[in-house]
């Protein structure tokens, strides 16, 4: 997994995106300070703001900053980007009301609501061969978990010395670093083929995904992900802290063996996914999610909650929350042409984060208004309906491939030259191709 780090383009990118992860988690711990600063015990109503705030410039932002990628370099835009967050950062500790947050949140989201698809569509470029694309989703899979420990350990440090107000500092320099390692390589620009008007670039992503069976399929594993990923970050400290009255260690411990468990998955699956075709080993990994709610559903409800429990079920729910997110990646790459996957990233950016957005809050809304077992059976059954909803839209086999005729080009069209009105190649959402079919 490691031996692509060997590529200097994908090393530079890889660090560059460690270290902006580095910064948003130090940030994350900042906030939660800033917030309490300014609201006092209303802290949790700012931050729930904030939260809110940061989804919905995702499902907003992401599919118009996807739509015009492929009309900016992509190295300039990143690195505008960057430096527009770390801008944002360094501007944080000066703030004295509660509304300048939520406007410098939303610059801060509305940023990587452009960066983050973007960089993520340009690595399947600079990673072209499945294989090899595979270790660095992996790799960069492994980041986000590691982020998850690093971070809070190094904030703490950080804290110890220096006020929370250093925090913010730290994020700037990781924005920073990170711009700096982006324009350090040189990064491919796919340019359309053919021009489009607004409209068009702005839909170009959900309609690419909602006309491809297996996308359709994901914005089902989507939802599962959303449903029983909510149980495990909005509800794990209350029922370590609340209901089982445990220490905040515990609570620590508890957050390591869902990200242990995606560690895991994350080592596992480059060679896993050499052998297995990517649909089982998704829909595996959404099993593995709904089993291990029903799993503290049932040991709860006869045994009463336990710690040990909490921590077999929260690391088997990380193992299938890495398994589906994994190889998200390459089903976006085998669905899009390399000028529209900034479009598709985006799409899938902001569909998913539309999920989030709903299931923040109902994870939330549930525990506290109806307790352990309701918030359980009603998530539960949420990430199983996504689950069924990929089993049934995304069609088995899934071949790569489909053999297909053109009724609606001329024959001196450039599409035929050599294969004629019918012929077969890798099927993708264009304008030859308007939807999945079989004949156009």
């Amino acid at each position: 997994m490691f031996s692509i780090l060997s590529d200097r383009r994908f090393r530079h990118l890889f660090g560059a995106q460690i270290v902006a992860l580095l910064g948003t988690g130090l940030a994350s711990v900042a906030l939660g300070l800033l917030a309490y600063d300014l609201a006092g015990d209303q802290a949790g109503m700012v931050l729930g703001a904030v939260f809110t705030i940061k989804m919905v410039a995702y499902v907003t932002i992401a599919p118009v900053a996807g739509a015009f990628a492929d009309r900016i370099n992509r190295r300039r835009l990143l690195v505008a980007l960057d430096l527009i967050r770390a801008g944002v950062a360094v501007a944080l500790p000066f703030v004295s009301e509660i509304w300048q947050v939520y406007v410098l949140i939303f610059l801060l989201q509305a940023a990587s609501a452009g960066f983050t698809p973007t960089f993520q569509a340009t690595i399947p470029d600079i990673l072209p061969e499945e294989d090899r694309y595979t270790r660095g989703l992996a790799l960069s899979r492994l980041a986000y978990d590691l982020e998850n420990i690093i971070s809070p350990t190094l904030a703490a440090l950080v804290l110890m010395v220096l006020s929370y107000n250093t925090l913010f500092f730290g994020t700037m320099a990781g924005f920073l670093a990170s711009a700096v390692l982006i324009v350090s390589v040189m990064i491919p620009s796919p340019k359309p083929t053919a021009p489009r008007g607004v409209y068009d670039r702005t839909t170009l992503g959900a309609r690419i995904f909602f006309a491809t069976p297996r996308l359709r399929g994901l914005m089902g594993l989507n939802l599962a992900v959303s449903a029983a990923g909510a149980m495990v970050l909005v509800n794990s400290v209350v029922l370590v802290r609340a209901d089982l009255a445990l220490s905040e260690t515990a609570l620590a411990w508890t957050m390591f063996a869902f990200g242990f468990g995606s560690m895991v998955a994350a080592f596992l699956l480059p060679h896993l996914l050499d052998r297995v075709a990517d649909r089982p080993v998704m829909l595996t990994g959404a099993g593995a999610m709904v089993a291990a709610l029903l799993l503290l559903s049932v040991t709860t409800a006869l045994n009463g909650l336990s710690w040990a429990m909490l921590l077999i079920t929260w690391a088997i729910m990380g193992l299938g929350y890495s398994a589906v997110l994994t190889p998200s990646g390459r089903l976006l790459r085998r669905s899009a042409h390399a000028e529209d996957r900034p479009a598709v990233f985006a799409a899938q950016f902001a569909l998913s984060h539309a999920c989030w957005l709903i299931t923040y809050p109902l994870a939330g809304w549930l525990m506290a208004r109806f307790g352990l077992q309701p918030a359980l059976l009603v998530l539960t059954a949420l990430a199983a309906l996504g689950m069924v909803v990929a089993l049934r839209l995304w069609p088995v086999g899934d071949p790569v491939e489909v053999e297909h005729t053109h009724d609606n080009l001329p024959a001196d069209h450039p599409h035929l030259q050599g294969g004629g009105h019918r012929h077969s190649h890798a099927l993708v959402i264009d304008g030859d191709h308007p939807r999945w079919a079989t004949h156009f």
